[in-house]
């Protein structure tokens, strides 16, 4: 009797892929310099070169890896390129990548500790790693009435940050009968967007969201959070939620946490910090100055998938009471109980997040730290920061450009004075050549480049020539 088919891929052939595969991802990042970092592709160019249906038979892995290198990487912008100063890092090494391999091979569903409790110790064990690392507060180690999660992104983390200050705003009333359109939400006019998709998710509605003036340096006005939470406490608002930043994604401002702190508390809101894209920089103690503050704070995230070589994606979100999360994100079906949930001996993440299920993330955060080691971290981020600090000293030197704001960590907001048409010009030039990539912003309602440095491969000689190539095209842009 014929034997039938399984179509399944063998051990040995996996391994022989396997290989393959590792190989390919090894010349790409050892070729990556050679790329244009912005991808040329036009809209539709991609999905125009692939079949329209199906394949009726399996093809071969080389077939595909062909069609990887053929089709899809003109339609790549390379994140990960050395030259890439856009939006913010999104870096990448190879730790995290076997870690990220070693999680799919194994398969994982985390949702409970029943599901597989090294999943959810090795979680709780580095988070904890991470508090120590960072110089956090000890109210977010495990061993308290707090702890940590690792969330999809930070966005996610803000938005558990609004459910869990529903709850203990409204004494847990709101996941019973929702919001009676009377809680209040706060942050800065250069708080991430995710703020606001935050509010409107968890049903309060945009118009809960008060927006709070800034300084000269782009960071909230403490006495203007002061003036907002008591003209809605005195119309019959209840504050729910402060949210304070620390490296806004346009300048990387750093809010008063302290002070808006003292504020929050006088008026029983939840405090938030959102440290997504600097969080990182607290490794090096000489910059811990970002930490100033969080002892009063009720959760704290940031994102491993941005500044620390972790490969996207991964938010590290700190509670300092663990109780309202789990209140508000906690529903237990009888098909999940268990012996060890029920004994309280154990943490279940999927009452810490919006899904059910979860990814085995710690494994790569875990190979990361173990790789580079708390000195090889403080490393590269010292010399990001050293970089960045440099080039911000080449644009003050330069007669035709100027910082729009003092540089900070690893972030350089600058302009030429030609004004917001020329810079605007001047951008879509450099990014059109290929050779680097950068974004833009408004600061006080002026167009300025940002230039932001934390790349794995970002060297001194990427940044010098970036540099250079900016005041070329901008002297050939300049009239005669």
């Amino acid at each position: 009797m014929a034997e039938t088919q399984s179509f399944h891929m063998t051990p040995d052939e996996f391994r022989r892929h396997g290989r393959a595969v590792v190989d390919w991802i090894a010349d790409y990042l050892e070729h990556i310099e050679s790329y244009p970092v912005l991808s040329r592709a036009e809209p539709g160019e991609i999905r125009s070169r692939l079949p329209d249906h199906p394949p009726a038979t399996g093809e071969p892995v080389a077939a595909m890896l062909r069609d990887v290198s053929e089709i899809l990487l003109p339609g790549i912008t390379h994140w990960q390129s050395p030259n890439f100063f856009a939006y913010f890092p999104a870096n990448n090494s190879g730790p995290s990548i076997l870690g990220d391999l070693l999680s799919s091979g194994l398969g994982v569903q985390g949702m409970l500790w029943a599901t597989s409790p090294a999943c959810t110790e090795l979680e709780t064990h580095v988070l904890d790693w991470v508090v120590e690392l960072l110089g956090l507060p000890e109210r977010f180690l495990s061993s308290g009435t707090g702890g940590g999660v690792i969330q999809d992104t930070a966005s996610s983390a803000t938005l558990c940050a609004l459910l869990a200050a529903r709850v203990r705003a409204t004494e847990g009333r709101a996941g019973g009968v929702g919001s009676d359109g009377r809680l209040t939400v706060y942050a800065s006019t250069q708080a991430h967007s995710s703020v606001e998709k935050a509010v409107r998710i968890a049903g309060l509605g945009e118009d809960a969201l008060r927006l709070v003036e800034v300084d000269r340096t782009q960071a909230m006005r403490p006495e203007r959070l002061d003036a907002l939470i008591a003209r809605d406490v005195a119309a019959g608002n209840t504050p729910c939620l402060v949210v304070a930043t620390v490296g806004t994604t346009s300048s990387m401002a750093v809010d008063p946490v302290a002070a808006i702190g003292h504020v929050s508390r006088r008026f029983g809101a939840w405090l938030h910090v959102d440290a997504a894209m600097a969080g990182t920089a607290a490794v090096c103690p000489e910059l811990r100055s970002i930490n100033e503050g969080l002892e009063l704070s009720d959760s704290y995230c940031f994102n491993p998938h941005k500044w620390m070589f972790v490969n996207f994606d991964c938010d590290c979100f700190f509670v300092a009471d663990r109780r309202p999360l789990l209140q508000a994100l906690s529903v237990l079906p009888e098909y999940l109980r268990n012996a060890a949930s029920q004994s309280g001996a154990v943490i279940d993440y999927r009452d810490w997040q919006i899904p059910l299920g979860r990814r085995f993330r710690a494994l790569k955060l875990w190979f990361v730290i173990r790789h580079y080691g708390v000195e090889g971290l403080r490393h590269h981020v010292r010399e990001h920061v050293r970089i960045a600090r440099e080039l911000a000293s080449w644009v003050e030197a330069d007669p035709d450009f100027e910082l729009a704001e003092p540089q900070t960590l690893n972030l350089v907001c600058f302009r030429h004075r030609g004004g917001d048409g020329f810079n605007e010009r001047l951008l879509d030039r450099l990014n059109a050549s290929g050779a680097l990539y950068l974004t833009h912003t408004r600061i006080d309602g002026r167009y300025t480049l940002r230039m932001s440095i934390g790349q794995t491969g970002t060297q001194r000689r990427h940044v010098e020539a970036a540099w250079e190539r900016i005041r070329t095209e901008a002297s050939r842009l300049a009239p005669a």
